[in-house]
Order: C-alpha cells, then structure tokens, then sequence
C-alpha cells in the first residue's frame, strides 16, 4: 500500500478499469478533482456546457465503445440537470459511472448552499447508488460502481464524493476491477422447448431488440431468420441496430401504437422476442399491443424484463448470442425436412412481401422529392441514399421519421443509434459521444428542431473538442409530434386549429446563427439537393457542421 490522496486514487482506479476521458461541468465541489486532472496525463476531460448535454455525450460514448464511461456534476443541481439524459441512459443500458462533488463532510450536516442527499436524488435512475463514506472506502466503493455498471444488465451507477475524501491523504491498496462473464447460457430444456415450437410454426415473427447488439449476434439473428423464413422487426423503441438494414428479411420498426402492434403481429402464430421490448407503447389504446393466444419465446438478459407484460411460453434467460447458436443448431439437426422445406417457401414468400413494401415506400419518396417546402419522407430517403455504408446515423427526428431505418444501409451494430429512453434532446450531444467512440466513421445525426434547443450547447463542445459531425436540424417549426397527439384527441385544439404552447415562429430561431456562435460552421438548406450538397461537404471536413433543413410545418406528411 502506498500513501495516496483521494483524488489521484479516483483517478488511478479508473484508470485500471479501462477509463480514459471524463465528461463533466465543474462547479466547486469537484475543484479538487480538477486539481488532480491539471497534473494527469492519462485521462482527457471533454467539457460541456450543461448537464444533460454532458450525460448524453456521455451516453452515446458508452453505447458505441462499450466501455465504463464517467461523468462528473456538480452537486444537487448539476445532478438535478443531469436526471432527464440519465433516464435515457437507464432505458438504453449503458455502463455509465456518474458521479457528483459532495459537501465537506464537516460542515454537510448543516445543509449548505447546494447541499442536498444525493444519493436519494439519483437513486430512481441507476442500478446502484451511494456516497463515499471515508477515504478508506474509496477504492471499494469505485471498484463495485465500475463492477455493477458492467455487469448483465448493464446500466448507470452513481456515488457521491465529497470533497474532504477527495483531499484527504491515506495508505490505500487500491484493488483490481472485477468483470462478470457476460455469456450467460440458459437452461437446456427451455432451449430444446424454443427450437421445438419454432419448427412447428407456420408463420413465426422475430423481434431484434437491443440485446442483439450487445452481444454481438448479428450473424446469428441473420441465420435463425434465414433457417425459418420469418420477418424481423426492430423493437418498439430501439437504441440499436439490431439486424442489417439492407437484409431481405428486414421488415424495419415495429412500432409503439397499439392498434397497428396488433395488426402487425396477429398474421403470425409465434413470436420470438430477442431481447426486444414488449412493448414501450406511446399512447394508451382500448386494442391490446399483443393478440390474443399469440404464444411468445422470450430471451432476454434482464430476467426483470421476460414475460414483464405477456407471459411467455417459454422464457430463456440468457445471452442472445450463445441462446441463438444453440437454437440454430437444434433446428438444423432436428428440424423435420417437411418444415424444412416449408421454411424456404415462406423466406421466398416473406422476401417478396417485404420488397413490395418497401418498393412502394421507395416510390412515394421519390414522388415527393420535388415538393417545396422539403416532405421528411423524401428527405430521409435521398440522405439514406447519399451516405456512405459506414456511416452512422443518429436519430431524433420522432414526428418525421417514418420510412428512415428502411431507407439507411445500416448493417451492422454499431451503425445506428436512437432515442430509447424518449428524453428528448439527446442525439445531438449523443453524436459527440459516438464519434469520439468512433473517429474513424462518420457520424450524421438527424434531430428535430423542438429536440435540438433542449441541448443545443452541445454544438460548443463539438467545436472545442474538435469533433467533426454532421447534424442536420429537421426544423418544422413547432413540436409537431404534441400538435399531431393533440389533434387525435379531437377536442378544443383539433376543433379550432390552436395549438398552445406548440409553435416555434415568434420568433423563429435561427439554428445556423446559434452554431456560428458556438464555433461551428451552419448551412442553410431549402432542397433536398442542398441537404445532400451540404452533407457530401460534410463527410470531407475535419470540423463539425450544422445543416438547417427547413421541412413543411403541416400537420401531416404529404
């Protein structure tokens, strides 16, 4: 044991658990921590200018790089700012460290300025919540939040570090960092039960949620969809991509309205969930999401989450990639050569149904592609078309973003994110994060106007940072999403056309003024073609780039 201060022994136990950038906006409660960076040449601080933008930076770095990623704020307020991006980080699993300057222990029970118990405050949105106690317990208490952010399933922790640890000075060992084997197999019989009514089924649908990723089981949700010739849905809501976008079998979102969920899925006699999402539903419905009798398999490495709303049939609790290989190789070995045979007509008959969709999707696109001002389909299908394989593309469009994960050539995981958490204000500082995860790959985020100004700050830390993204602003001028649900509601506002608190035009703002402030360079664009021009523009530059797509503001696309 060697005699160390609080600070540089934070510092070097997340430096040993693989940490090498801290997110954060400093106040003076993390001024000791400051200190410590001044002399630290291991670990970069990328700075944001608020919160909730630090924490969706955060998030998205710790989604595209998978590792323990660390944030610091500054006591009750800054984590009170930070809550919103948080429970978007929640929903989307990632292992964040967050972390908040606490009060001198000396003088906390007096309540001071900004005092307040933190660990209460974060406790709702983490796995695991506490405040350091002593110096001594410093390294214990780093060594388990690193563990549990880690561990299957992953997700935020938080601890509160009060100054006086910080500064204090102590011989501490301070430990090595524990990692979970994350390749959980589940119970053999389950999995004989899973392969056994597969091959019975005569229109089996699969959901590709989030798990997917994870664990790396793309090629096998690809397989298993080949060997049984069923369509693949994105979950309701997905952080991911979960299945190649170009694939045949692809079918795209399932989407999160009740009525539709149950049109989709009652065509089908079996379900078999990959760590989807069953179901994040957007508004209440009098239809339920699931048809009646519809049998589920339900593999998920959450047990909170299997047969959370619907029983399941049979319930594997497991990792989505070792399950799958095992259920792949029971079908290949056991499946009967009549199903076998059946399962090649349905991939030619599922195949055809799904090009035909997507054909005429295709066609309305282009249909529009000259329509003034810009119609979102058409625009997301000629961006889907200039972007490079590559690219990854973060999405936040909500109202206009229909037909985008068919249109994108996203074929593997790490090539898509979005908004699980439904926060809003998330992907623009989110695409930060991912770049800095991803230098080598473009990085395009597509944010509507109303999510943008949440955490428009971001575009600071962008330039400052020397990220070169690509955001494109689909500005229509209102939170048309509230005016579309309003509408549906058919009371005052759909009867009068007054949409209260909805409207983004008096005055309009000016979103290639607010990036030139921040240092960063904006575009103007009124046609599709200057979306593409500016884009194309983009991917050669080594600094980042607003684009303002000024989109038409009517309630319903064209």
């Amino acid at each position: 044991m060697t005699t160390i201060s609080g600070k540089r022994a934070f510092l070097e136990i997340l430096k040993s658990e693989g940490v090498d950038t801290i997110f954060g906006n400093p106040g003076t409660t993390e001024l000791p921590l400051m200190d410590a960076l001044a002399v630290e040449t291991g670990i970069r601080y990328v700075l944001g200018l608020q919160e909730a933008a630090v924490v969706a930076i955060a998030d998205g770095y710790a989604q595209a790089s998978g590792r323990l990623t660390v944030v610091n704020t500054h006591v009750t307020p800054g984590l009170g700012n930070a809550l919103g991006m948080l429970y978007d980080a929640q929903k989307a699993a990632s292992p964040i460290l967050i972390t908040a300057g606490q009060h001198d222990q000396s003088f906390s029970f007096t309540e001071p300025i900004l005092w307040g118990d933190l660990p209460v405050v974060a406790r709702p949105f983490v796995k695991w919540s506490s405040e350091v106690p002593r110096i001594e317990e410093l390294p214990r208490a780093v060594r388990r939040a690193a563990k549990t952010a880690m561990a299957l399933p992953t997700g935020p922790v938080f601890l509160s570090l009060p100054g006086n640890i910080l500064q204090e000075e102590a011989e501490l060992d301070l430990l090595q960092p524990t990692r979970i084997a994350p390749r959980i197999r589940p119970d053999r019989q389950a999995v004989e039960e899973a392969a056994r009514l597969l091959a019975r089924s005569d229109h089996p649908v699969l959901i590709a949620g989030d798990a997917v990723a994870q664990s790396g089981a793309f090629a096998e949700m690809v397989q298993l969809a080949e060997l049984l010739g069923a369509p693949v849905y994105t979950e309701s809501v997905p952080s991911r991509a979960t299945f190649p976008a170009t694939h045949p079998l692809f079918a795209g979102p399932i989407g999160r309205l009740a009525p539709l969920l149950n049109a989709t899925l009652k065509e089908h006699d079996l379900m078999f969930s990959v760590g989807g999402d069953l179901f994040t539903l957007s508004l209440p419905s009098d239809v339920d999401p699931m048809p009646a009798g519809l049998p589920l398999i339900h593999l998920d490495n959450d047990p909170w989450e299997i047969g959370k709303n619907y029983p399941a049939k049979v319930a594997l609790f497991g990792d989505a990639r070792e399950t799958l290989r095992e259920v792949i190789q029971l079908l290949i070995d056991d499946m009967p050569a009549a199903r076998k045979s059946k399962a090649k007509q349905r991939l030619a008959e599922t195949r055809a149904a799904i090009a035909d969709k997507l054909a005429k999707l295709k066609a309305k696109a282009k249909k529009l592609e000259g329509t003034q001002p810009m119609q979102p389909l058409a625009l997301l299908h000629a961006i889907g078309e200039a972007l490079p394989p590559e690219a990854v593309v973060i999405d936040e469009t909500l109202s206009s973003g229909t037909g985008l994960r068919q249109f994108l050539k996203s074929d593997d995981p790490q090539s898509f994110y979005g908004l699980r958490g439904g926060g809003i204000g998330w992907g623009l500082p989110a695409s930060i994060g991912i770049k800095l995860a991803l230098p080598s790959r473009p990085v395009v985020a597509l944010v509507g106007d109303g999510s943008a100004m949440y955490t428009i700050q971001a575009l600071w830390t962008a330039a400052n940072s020397k990220v070169p993204i690509i955001a494109v602003i689909l500005n229509n001028s209102s939170y048309r999403i509230l005016k579309q649900r309003a509408h549906n509601l058919r009371g005052y506002a759909a009867q009068t056309g007054s949409f209260v608190g909805m409207n983004l035009v008096d005055p309009p703002i000016d979103y290639v003024g607010l990036a030139r402030a921040m240092g960063v360079e904006g575009l103007k664009a009124a046609s599709i073609a200057d979306v593409v021009t500016a884009i194309t523009r983009g991917l050669k530059s080594a600094t980042p780039l607003l684009i303002e797509a000024k989109l038409d503001s009517a309630l319903w696309d064209a």
